[in-house]
């Protein structure tokens, strides 16, 4: 067993494809197969399950690439000491609801690590896209929130996947208004006073339950609903139109524009935000510094 191979290995967990992996490492398809069939011979194991549709990676493979993350991060940390290098290239993701604490925490992560050459990724994406993104460990961290709501359904999935979610911190929602919105000297906006404005939400593709929303799930039918994929977009939104979005409250002007406030929703659950890891993963160092990046947003 090689650093090679289990770099091989886990880049085709990350990218769920011998094909995409091959040309992300700059192999040819068959060397990189006999080079997975080499390793799974050695260890005695199946890491990947192999089907007409493609591959998955089997419940031994995912204990198998836990491990072998370790030991990656471990050797470069070994680099880092005795040969002065920075230990290589650093690779991390993260995929996240659309959130400007963690689009912060990547900017802190980033400049602290202060080096030359880093392979970072950071994916703002649909909430099941997320859970997909952390089980096949193409994301170390996956950041959405749970309220009363959707709680059950996405625990369920989440258990499925071998997923735990861990509390970052408890937020009142809030709606995201324009700056000379008529409702913005509210001091609390309930779902009444919102009812003749725009709704704007993230759309959630083939997954576009009320369950997988980024916003909070409302028993007051709303009229006027806009669904969009980009943050910027959303926003020019609901400048031009007057329009609304529900969210945690956490403001950022130099992301959000000064043009948008924050402001209290009455009568809806708490949002729970929080991260997931796959149970079987180890969060490394990068991860571990991501983590308290965050959690300087909320202390």
């Amino acid at each position: 067993m090689t650093l090679q191979q289990l770099k091989y290995a886990i880049t085709v967990a990350e990218t769920g494809t011998i094909t995409e992996a091959a040309n992300k490492l700059y192999i040819s398809q068959p060397s990189l197969t006999n080079a997975i069939h080499e390793l799974e011979k050695e260890m005695n194991i199946i890491i990947f399950n192999r089907t007409n549709k493609g591959i998955s990676i089997s419940k031994e493979g995912e204990d198998f690439l836990g491990y072998a993350r370790q030991v990656l991060e471990q050797a470069a940390i070994l680099e880092d000491k005795y040969k002065g290098n920075n230990g290589g290239k650093k690779k991390f993701c993260v995929s996240t609801q659309h959130y400007s604490f963690a689009v912060n925490a990547f900017v802190d992560l980033i400049k602290k690590i202060g080096q030359d050459e880093y392979d970072f990724s950071l994916r703002e994406t649909q909430t099941y896209e997320i859970i997909e993104d952390v089980a096949r460990m193409r994301s170390e961290i996956g950041i959405l929130f749970l309220n009363d709501f959707n709680e059950k359904v996405i625990t369920k999935i989440l258990k499925s996947y071998d997923l735990e979610f861990h509390q970052l911190f408890v937020a009142k929602p809030h709606v995201f208004i324009s700056r000379k919105h008529p409702l913005a000297q509210n001091q609390v906006i309930t779902n009444e006073e919102l009812e003749q404005y725009p709704y704007l939400s993230f759309e959630q593709g083939e997954h576009n339950s009320f369950y997988f929303s980024e916003e909070i799930f409302s028993a007051t039918e709303r009229k006027k609903n806009i669904r969009v994929r980009d943050r910027a977009t959303l926003f020019n939104l609901l400048i031009g139109l007057n329009g609304y979005t529900v969210c945690s409250g956490v403001i950022d002007k130099k992301l959000n524009g000064k043009d948008i406030i924050a402001a209290p929703l009455a009568d809806e659950s708490d949002m729970r935000i929080g991260y997931i890891t796959h149970k079987k993963g180890r969060i490394s160092r990068l991860g571990t510094t991501y983590l308290e990046a965050l959690n300087k947003y909320f202390n």
